[in-house]
């Protein structure tokens, strides 16, 4: 298999490029600026903003994992329907020239929108998006579906929960600065679904070997849901501590919409990804391909705390 990834420095890119090396299997790797790997392999410099790939890129490539994507709330609406949307569907009909054989989107929860209660979602319990980033990701979904639902180029689409692993990003990287820092727990509340990095990686190696053909969308989690206190327990008892005390959860309303204007997002937004229900299924994925996650939040944790690896 000679695969094409984009998004290639990325959280997920990275894992993936580094599977891909250890598995021997030949790739080209691509990035908005054109960075080095952590291994020190150079990366093609494509920037879907301003450019579409080069054909030339394309050839010989069997399956595209395209990782790449605005997801930056600050951003303009404008910037996510460029990227996500636009690029997204004009770099799949590039692929179906180029004759590959499996176009693999990077997709997200938030593509399903806002959920309307706290049990778990499946595929096709959607709502509208909320926001540009779930919108953009949404509307890639469909032109997929739409575009490639009679072609040769099998197409899959993936909608990862939040993902985790060392050198966290977001609200799971806050939560790690506070129980480093020794600030009281959190309350109970809420519980939202992950999915490990490492796993996530691995899904996607697997994925040329069990799809043929047609246009699937599946969600990507490690079966766990996890409250924002149960994390913050694992964190703390990866540091060697206790992390006993509790904060009411009116201080953590105040620490959350002082976030949210540090980070420029919406009021309420952070307190709602912390404290706010957020479950998904992920029976289908597992019974169409076999995968299974290997990993939970609590054996990563200690990684979580020792930091990302050095390279190799």
């Amino acid at each position: 298999m000679h695969a094409l990834v984009t998004g290639a420095t990325g959280y997920v890119g990275r894992e993936l490029c580094r599977q891909l090396t250890a598995a021997g299997r030949g790739f080209v790797p691509l990035s908005c600026g054109g960075g080095a790997l952590p291994s020190g392999r150079g990366t093609h410099a494509v920037d879907f903003r301003q450019a579409a790939i080069a054909d030339a890129l394309l050839e010989g490539i069997e399956v595209v994992y395209h990782l790449a994507g605005i997801a930056h709330q600050q951003a303009q609406a404008q910037l996510h329907e460029e990227v996500n949307y636009r690029a997204t569907l004009a770099l799949a009909e590039a692929s179906e020239r180029a004759g590959v054989r499996l176009f693999i989107y990077l997709s997200s929860v938030k593509a399903m929108g806002p959920a309307a209660g706290c049990g778990s979602r499946r595929e096709n319990e959607l709502a509208d998006p909320s926001g540009p980033y779930g919108l953009s990701k949404w509307r890639a979904e469909c032109a997929l579906r739409e575009r490639f639902s009679a072609s040769a180029m099998a197409v899959v689409i993936l909608r990862p929960a939040l993902v985790y692993g060392p050198d966290p990003r977001g609200n799971l990287q806050w939560l790690l600065r506070a129980a480093r820092w020794g600030f009281p727990a959190p309350p109970e509340g809420g519980a939202r679904s992950m999915v490990g990095v490492e796993d996530l990686a691995e899904l996607l190696l697997l994925l040329p070997q069990v799809v043929e053909e047609g246009v699937h969308t599946w969600i990507v989690t490690d079966g766990e849901a996890y409250t924002t206190r149960h994390v913050y327990q694992l964190l703390c008892e990866a540091l060697g501590r206790s992390g006993g005390r509790q904060l009411p959860a009116w201080c953590w309303r105040i620490l959350a919409a002082g976030l949210d204007v540090f980070q420029r997002q919406p009021r309420g937004s952070s307190y709602g990804k912390l404290f706010g229900a957020e479950r998904y299924d992920n029976c289908a994925l597992l019974q169409a391909t076999g995968w299974q996650p290997r990993q939970t939040l609590a054996c990563v944790a200690p990684a979580i705390v020792a930091g990302p690896a050095p390279a190799t």
